[in-house]
């Protein structure tokens, strides 16, 4: 986080935005994205993460639901969706 001329926060992987995005957020969109969790994988805040249809693309996540995002991970989420995206329409 930094702090802007006015004292609020802004991210730096969304241009305008005031607040971090939490986790949460990221991991809904990989949910409505059709990416599973599975189950077993990962210690601790890690979470692997995989598409049914693009079985290769996998994405491990850390960190609590509740964490802010870091920008890396916003990155990380937004490829591999569409990667997942592209994978599924050559089927």
């Amino acid at each position: 986080m930094t702090t802007g001329e006015q004292g609020d926060c802004t991210n730096h992987a969304v241009p305008g935005a005031l607040m971090p995005r939490k986790l949460r957020e990221l991991l809904r969109e990989l949910r409505d994205a059709g990416f599973a969790e599975l189950p077993g994988r990962g210690k601790g805040d890690h979470a692997v993460w995989r598409h049914p249809l693009a079985p290769g693309r996998k994405l491990t996540i850390d960190g609590r639901p509740g964490d802010d995002a870091k920008p890396y991970q916003e990155r990380q989420v937004r490829a591999v969706i569409a990667a997942a995206a592209q994978a599924t329409e050559g089927e």
